[in-house]
């Protein structure tokens, strides 16, 4: 059988089975379909399926099963790790449903709804979710990788507040997934990844978070050469109340960006406390002393509003990075980062520091996949534009050797890009590695499902 033959079929299949569209190459709407947030190395599907709900997303994979094709899936699409070359993508935007449990104190979220859908409904019971820097992230992917969130040190990995999950396994069957159900598949889901299946939905823990402080402090590189360090100081005395990450770039002199980063090398430190937020102002004031500040945007904020922590770029691009998890900062390290990422690069760089610990350390009452909790700190360097040329990859290989020795592992959730077996495997404990492999061969011996990172089956 011929290559377009196979696509032919399982187009008419797809087409009898699943009520949403169903979009070829030739259609219009295609290319809209199949592109998320991320530029590059995107999926170029034989067959994209515009799912509407649980039914659809089982009938795709069963089709794509039944005709030896492969599947991927995408919601808001900034994580592509391994793109689709033929086989079937399902696009799950339009199950973004959201429904809170203001008494139970839940939410159910569909597999494509957003942070920023999950955050709003919450928010009108003066509730929240675990949700991190970007709103316009999908919630299920995000979860699916850990999750470290805006109150990632007071409450945990948003994968370890996980109640259950709807999963279409690789034999299309619909499962439902909970520590009782499935118990397998509820481990390694939460923390592993997408290799096990396409959830569908899932409930999560919402928290009583009505308003905190939180935002910003963007300070001059140039005034403050060792921010970085100093931020280090600043977090190692840090209670579980604060969760804190440095962000540092160069700013393009353009329209858009605020008028006082304009062509700037600058590093903002992002920032929410969880405790009381007339307590926050003191907990900063100690890092107020780091260097000239560019602009600050901290005060007492509704959590309806917490993507303005980050105010993060929401419109697509191309981007890659290189990820670490360490134990530690050291200052000769941190020196040389900055000035490895400054000013004259042909590309824009941007590198992404976390403050871990506090309850992203302690394992959760059910636990997960979730790796390196002993970690300190996740350290990301990310290149923007281009093709991701070698000098690219270069840099970022250099950033990653100036913490050689205090390595313990890396996080999915902050690998954008394909990432090797070998780089996927230092993600989990080894032991850890092995149950996932056990269980994806269980469930997905002919590796059906595409994920942004892969766990291949134990053979």
């Amino acid at each position: 059988m011929t290559q377009t033959t196979q696509d032919t079929n399982v187009m008419r299949a797809l087409v009898t089975r699943v009520s949403g569209p169903v979009l070829s190459p030739a259609r219009d709407g295609y290319d809209a379909e199949r592109t998320g947030l991320q530029l590059l190395g995107g999926h170029r599907p034989a067959a994209v399926v515009g799912a509407t709900d649980a039914k659809d997303v089982g009938a795709a994979v069963a089709a794509a099963a039944d005709h030896g094709l492969r599947v991927a899936v995408q919601a808001s699409g900034h994580g592509v790790g391994v793109p689709l070359d033929g086989g079937v993508l399902i696009s799950t935007r339009r199950l973004a449903e959201v429904r809170v449990d203001p008494d139970r104190r839940t939410a159910w979220v569909a597999a494509g709804a957003p942070w920023a859908r999950v955050i709003a409904a919450a928010a009108e019971y003066g509730l929240a979710p675990l949700s991190g820097s970007a709103p316009g992230v999908g919630a299920v992917p995000y979860t699916l990788t850990g999750g470290v969130g805006l109150l990632g040190r007071t409450h945990g990995y948003a994968a370890d507040h996980v109640r259950r999950l709807d999963v279409v396994t690789a034999d299309g069957r619909s499962r439902r997934v909970s520590a009782e159900e499935e118990p397998d598949l509820f481990w390694a889901v939460r923390g592993g990844g997408g290799s096990f299946g396409v959830v569908t939905g899932m409930e999560i823990a919402l928290f009583p978070v009505d308003r905190f402080y939180g935002g910003s402090l963007y300070f001059d590189v140039d005034g403050a050469p060792e921010i970085l360090d100093a931020w280090r100081e600043w977090t190692a005395t840090a209670p579980e109340e604060l969760t804190s990450g440095l962000t540092k770039l160069v700013l393009p002199d353009v329209p858009g960006v605020p008028e006082p980063l304009r062509g700037r090398h600058v590093a903002q430190v992002a920032l929410a406390w969880a405790g009381r937020p007339e307590r926050g102002p003191a907990v900063v004031e100690p890092l107020r002393a780091a260097g000239p500040i560019l602009m600050d945007t901290l005060g007492e904020i509704p959590y309806a509003e917490s993507g303005g922590v980050y105010a993060e770029p929401d419109h697509p691009h191309g981007y890659r990075s290189r990820n670490l998890l360490v134990d530690g900062l050291d200052p000769a390290a941190t020196a040389r980062l900055t000035e490895l990422t400054g000013p004259g690069l042909p590309f824009t760089t941007v590198v992404g520091l976390r403050h871990l610990g506090g309850a992203l350390a302690r394992p959760p009452e059910h636990p997960d996949a979730v790796g390196h909790r002993d970690a300190a700190y996740s350290v990301t360097v990310l290149t923007v534009g281009g093709d991701d040329g070698a000098e690219a990859r270069a840099l970022r290989d250099g950033a990653a050797s100036l913490f050689d020795g205090h390595v313990l592992g890396r996080s999915l959730g902050f690998s954008f890009g394909p990432l090797t077996d070998a780089e996927v495997r230092e993600a989990f404990a080894p032991e850890d590695f092995h149950r996932l492999s056990r269980i994806r061969a269980a469930h997905d011996p002919h590796e059906v499902v595409l994920a942004n990172h892969r766990i291949p089956p134990l053979v």
